[in-house]
């Protein structure tokens, strides 16, 4: 099968798919309800870390799929 951008690319494509699905893993958590109050839905983890990584991760993926690789 030929693919229009070239191997390099897709492997970059990849990890930064890995990098946005670590992002919202740090931002899942247990949640607050009107039943009990969870202080944790403000960590930092969860408001700042994790749609940072997300957010560079989406960064990541626009440059994998522009990139242009050297012809040799």
């Amino acid at each position: 099968m030929k693919f229009n951008l070239p191997k390099l690319n897709m492997w970059l494509i990849a990890a930064s798919f890995v990098i946005i699905i670590v992002g919202f893993a740090l931002m899942v958590g247990a949640p607050s309800g009107a039943e009990e109050y969870n202080p944790d839905i403000f960590s930092v983890r969860r408001i700042t870390i994790g749609p940072m990584i997300s957010f560079f991760g989406f960064i990541a993926l626009v440059f994998a799929i522009l990139f242009k690789p050297k012809n040799k």
